[in-house]
């Protein structure tokens, strides 16, 4: 897919597993169960999909980046992680791309799931920047909420994740719902976590909006279904009902970090709400 300046891939990084209540909240397993069949441990797949922008002058723009290679077996075991469906390097370099090409690392926040991938270990366990001439970009609240995060949603803050980016000063905090390339701005969303960035693509024909943790799933176009890990909930619903009624009137389409089936979509609205429409191949 093209829109405006850039060519649009998405890259699968790999899969993993949350607990299926967790996801959903309130919305009872005799429902979810249906589009997202749990194991015998409650836990649901999910995909820790991210996307590739690859501008014409050359600037390769990389949104979110998996949770990553640094977790031990403990981590593993817990969350069920699974890169032989996919990984960050083989999904690049499938178009073409190395780490090291990568110009701009958006983070849209700084969960494990969404921000791992920004660092990796070497053979003597030291933490460098996966891409060696990225800058990275966070909001900047978000990142000193990161710092004193509530026991609610501490464990999903790796400190080996963000801080070697920041002691090596390759991390720069955004101020604005504006970004520093043509065509690219920020829906700031608090619901689930602090001022978590999600991009809008656009070349005012043809709208894109990264969902992040916002709408994880097309399960999740559901007003009702909202993740027990949102800090605030009813916010949530709010953003949720304000985001889709734009993208729904306006014909964007959802590009779903999480949905282990579906990577991007348009949404529809019906007299029960809104509702997953067409999808749409990136």
């Amino acid at each position: 897919m093209r829109i405006g300046p850039y060519q649009i891939h998405a890259i699968e990084t790999g899969r993993f597993a949350l607990d299926g209540g967790a996801m959903f909240g309130v919305v009872p397993k005799n429902l979810w169960n249906k589009t997202n069949p749990a194991d015998d441990e409650n836990r649901i797949t999910l995909a820790a999909r991210c996307l590739l922008l690859v501008h014409d002058n050359g600037r390769k723009v990389l949104i979110d980046n998996g949770f990553g290679h640094k977790f031990n077996e403990k981590f593993s075991k817990i969350y069920r992680t699974d890169h032989q469906h996919s990984s960050l390097e083989r999904s690049l370099k499938a178009v073409g791309v190395k780490p090291s090409d990568i110009t701009d690392a958006i983070l849209t926040h700084l969960h494990f799931d969404h921000a791992g991938g920004s660092t990796c270990k070497d053979e003597n366990g030291s933490l460098s920047p996966t891409f060696e001439k990225a800058t990275y970009y966070v909001r900047k609240e978000h990142l000193e909420y990161a710092h004193e995060a509530t026991e609610k949603d501490r464990a999903s803050f790796l400190s080996d994740d963000f801080m070697p980016l920041v002691e090596r000063g390759v991390l720069e905090v955004l101020e604005t719902e504006a970004f520093g390339l043509p065509g690219i701005e920020f829906f700031i969303a608090n619901g689930h976590s602090p001022y978590q960035q999600l991009p809008i693509i656009s070349d005012g024909k043809t709208t894109l909006f990264f969902c992040g943790d916002l709408i994880p799933t097309t399960t999740h176009i559901g007003i009702p279904y909202v993740m027990a890990y949102d800090n605030e909930p009813l916010r949530t619903i709010q953003e949720k009902k304000r985001l889709l009624t734009t993208a729904f009137d306006e014909q964007w389409i959802l590009f779903f970090e999480h949905d282990p089936n579906t990577a991007a979509a348009y949404v529809r609205r019906d007299e029960r709400g809104f509702r997953l429409g067409e999808a749409v191949s990136l």
